[in-house]
């Protein structure tokens, strides 16, 4: 079996990190998720209010930790299942960039839900802090990730596994 290079994104409370987790076990795969690089690097640092800035400068570090660990497994044979957000078009853009050039195998994977399902999902999992927990998402935190979000269009879809969750 040839690795693979998975691709999970979504916005924010959608289940991502729950699809992925599952997605990693099933390939099977290493799993990378920004969300757990970020909370522990970086959350006792983050400025009040989220500046975009300075939250991508981060990402973009830990990504490119992730990218240099994870070309290695996949060298080795191994898949991998990237959860790193992917907020915006052109990010989802420069990782099919980065895979096609290093020839890579790779599948997108988009998980969504409806914004009032992911909001009280968000709201929950800052309270109980249980499985899937990596950092704390504010309701400001929330709209400014919504804010942020570009939903992918018909032809971005088309090349998706879609997972859709209620």
């Amino acid at each position: 079996m040839t690795a693979t290079l998975h691709i999970v994104f979504g916005p924010s409370g959608a289940g991502k990190s729950t699809y992925a987790k599952g997605l990693a076990r099933s390939e099977p795969a290493v799993h990378f998720a920004i969300d757990d690089w970020m909370a522990r690097l970086f959350a006792p640092d983050m400025p009040e209010p989220l500046e975009f800035d300075w939250m991508m400068q981060r990402i973009e570090r830990c990504e490119a930790q992730i990218w240099s660990t994870a070309a290695a497994i996949l060298a080795a044979g191994t898949s991998v299942v990237l959860d790193l957000g992917l907020m915006r078009r052109v990010d989802r853009a420069r990782v099919a960039e980065i895979a096609e050039a290093c020839e890579l195998p790779y599948r997108f994977h988009y998980v969504t839900a409806p914004e009032d399902v992911r909001r009280a999902r968000v709201e929950a999992r800052s309270v109980v802090q249980g499985e899937g927990f990596s950092l704390a998402v504010t309701p400001e935190m929330f709209d400014f990730v919504e804010g942020v979000f570009e939903a992918p269009d018909a032809a971005e879809l088309a090349a998706c596994v879609v997972s859709e969750s209620a």
